[in-house]
């Protein structure tokens, strides 16, 4: 195919290994919850030698899942600076170290049967998939031909839910996802940035960062061969840079400056509503409460994990689907779409909870699958590449993290409300603020 090189492969795929391991951390911690559960109620019991109540340990537990939130903030907030100072593919590596380090330390909870030590490396694995989810789609779409970008800027969505439903196969209770096998199931979080950084080294600078950046264009030509293998596309390449940098009228920019420039406020808001609109959707709480949730609208728990690893496959095979589709039809348009089809999903898995009967169970895991298929068509990916895209290189990275950033506070919000308070207070109706959100969005 042209313009597409084995080093570009290669780099792309140590690009997306850091999105992979966000996917898989995302979706780890949702089957076995019991089990996890049960370590927690044993590992309080040694502390303290007195029984948990079963408000704290659920409080506890919500606490655990939601620290990988808090990570991520804390590290898309600093992975712009990060980008800028160290480059793309330091930042990368540097994000696989601490990732490494994040997999190790949630291994050894249970042998040292301390909730909180699995706490602190939840913290530390959602650090790492913060600065992941603002750095990789930074490199990759630098290295990335500009007629392919929408194309290759999927992969980081296709990467994030292979790892979702990496995470759910392996969290079957047959599997790992036991009283057992869990510590393993975390543990396996560490191979990822481990392949990551063997590629990393393999793998070339970002020519624009060196060109545009740093002003090493001899450095940035090299590193451009490496990628494109052709003269005429690294010459046509070489003077859409020097093209940018003439036009770019904002220098490299930090996240205050950014936010006090009037000329990149319209860019900015498009960036930030278009990651709210994916995070207020509604797919956080399928993400993290799948199976919970098919279990309160009564489906059996067995059939519940199976009805999960569906989520993760449909995903999967959208995603895949929509590779083509981004540069023939647009951003905007499958955006809509997508915003369009899960409001009306949500909708109709609010109407299919509110019925009692095992038909209406089937329908309801349909309508669920119906909005992950909607979800997959746009908003999983295109606001993770939109940044890449809205604003040239100075402010880039501070855009992406100011916009990254807001993306993981959505995710926290919901993670936290949906189990305390929105599946509790309302119930079968649990879904129709996602249904009213999205119809804004939408809008």
């Amino acid at each position: 195919m042209s313009g597409i090189t084995s080093t570009l492969v290669l780099s792309i795929f140590g690009s997306i290994l850091g999105m992979f391991y966000f996917g898989y951390n995302t979706g780890v911690i949702n089957a076995p919850q019991k089990s996890i559960e049960a370590f927690i109620v044993k590992s309080y019991k040694s502390h303290y030698d007195i029984d948990i109540e079963k408000e704290t340990r659920d409080a506890l537990f919500t606490l655990i899942v939601s620290m990988f939130v808090v990570g991520g903030m804390v590290g898309a907030l600093v992975g712009g600076t990060v980008a800028d100072k160290l480059g793309r593919k330091r930042g990368l590596i540097l994000s696989a170290l601490m990732g490494l380090l994040g997999g190790i330390i949630t291994a050894v909870s249970e042998p040292l049967l301390a909730w909180e030590v699995l706490l602190v490396g939840r913290l530390i694995v959602g650090l790492t998939a913060g600065l992941n989810t603002v750095v990789a789609p930074l490199y990759l779409s630098e290295i990335s031909p500009v007629d392919k970008r929408g194309g290759i800027g999927v992969l980081n969505q296709l990467a994030v839910t292979l790892g979702i439903f990496i995470s759910q196969i392996l969290g079957l209770s047959e599997i790992l996802g036991n009283d057992s096998g869990w510590p393993y199931l975390l543990a396996l979080s560490a191979l990822p940035p481990l392949v990551q950084l063997v590629i990393l080294f393999m793998c070339p600078r970002s020519p624009r960062y060196l060109f545009i950046s740093l002003e090493l264009e001899d450095e940035a030509r090299k590193e451009l061969y490496r990628l494109r293998q052709n003269d005429d596309e690294i010459e046509q390449e070489i003077q859409e840079m020097i093209a940018e940098k003439k036009a770019e009228k904002e220098p490299d920019l930090g996240i205050l400056d950014l936010l006090k420039s009037r000329e990149l406020m319209v860019a900015l808001i498009i960036g930030v509503i278009m990651h709210l609109s994916q995070q207020l959707s509604g797919m956080v709480a399928i993400f993290y409460y799948a199976v919970t949730f098919f279990e309160n609208a009564g489906i059996e728990t067995n059939n519940a994990k199976y009805a999960n690893l569906g989520v993760g496959a449909v995903m999967v095979t959208m995603t895949l689907v929509t590779v083509p589709l981004m540069d023939r039809l647009g951003r905007r348009v499958l955006h809509l779409t997508g915003l369009g089809g899960m409001c009306i999903m949500s909708i109709l898995i609010v109407i299919a909870s509110n019925i009692d009967t095992e038909g209406a169970q089937v329908f309801l895991i349909i309508a669920t699958l119906g909005f992950v298929v909607f979800f997959a068509v746009g908003p999983g990916s295109i606001p993770w590449m939109i940044c890449a895209e809205l604003f040239t290189q100075g402010p880039r990275p501070a855009a992406t993290s100011v916009c990254v950033a807001v993306n993981w506070s959505a995710n926290l919000l919901v993670s936290l409300l949906f189990p305390t308070v929105l599946l509790p207070s309302l119930g079968a109706y649990s879904f129709l603020p996602f249904a009213i959100l999205l119809a804004i969005f939408f809008v």
